[in-house]
């Protein structure tokens, strides 16, 4: 499963339009409140752009919706299986993130991520919409929310609102970590007619 660079930046540039339609707002106000360049986001609706952890996160806290909601795919049945090298990754400052399933439940949308987090670089977020679980695998990882760090080692879970800033650092090499991003039923305010998102493309 997985899809092409191209696909991805298809999928995006048409629910960041819809979203940004639904809410009345002109590129130049995106960009404003997002702080992205309004040339970035007309290339990112055309389908040319080439999104980073950052930008995504970014417009899903500004847009107010999950991540999901600008990279979504129907979700297929019965067996699924989701290869991580041909996912796409989606690259910060510090983390490298694979989207591997959009899992709908009660009206609540979970988000399944494969995040590693690279030696000796830290990934910042301003927050955005949902509850952010995160379960170490292998490494040592620092977490700062709001004020508040922690260290965690292998097995160990964190889970906070994603709403406050927080950040990731790798304290000892590089960390391999499974995201869970958690919305409510009341946060999934642009989901598809009913159908489960799917970010397996493709914070």
């Amino acid at each position: 499963m997985g899809a092409s660079a191209e696909s991805v930046r298809d999928v995006l540039a048409g629910n960041l339009r819809r979203a940004r339609l639904e809410l009345g707002l002109s590129l130049s106000e995106l960009s404003r409140r997002s702080r992205i360049g309004k040339a970035t986001l007309s290339q990112l609706e055309a389908g040319a752009g080439n999104p980073t952890i950052e930008t995504v996160f970014s417009l899903s806290r500004v847009l107010e919706i999950p991540i999901s909601d600008l990279l979504d795919r129907q979700e297929p049945s019965g067996l699924t299986v989701v290869r991580g090298a041909h996912v796409e990754v989606l690259r910060g400052e510090g983390v490298d993130l694979r989207p591997l399933r959009g899992i709908a439940s009660g009206g609540a949308m979970f988000e399944v991520y494969d995040q590693q987090v690279r030696a000796g670089r830290r990934q910042d977020s301003l927050g955005h919409v949902g509850t952010e679980h995160t379960v170490v695998q292998a490494g040592r990882l620092g977490v700062r929310v709001d004020d508040r760090d922690v260290e965690l080692g292998p097995g160990d879970y964190v889970a906070f609102d994603a709403r406050l800033p927080h950040g990731y650092t790798a304290l000892d090499g590089a960390v391999r970590s499974v995201l869970l991003l958690q919305y409510d039923a009341d946060q999934r305010l642009h989901s598809s007619q009913g159908e489960p998102p799917h970010p397996d493309h493709t914070s």
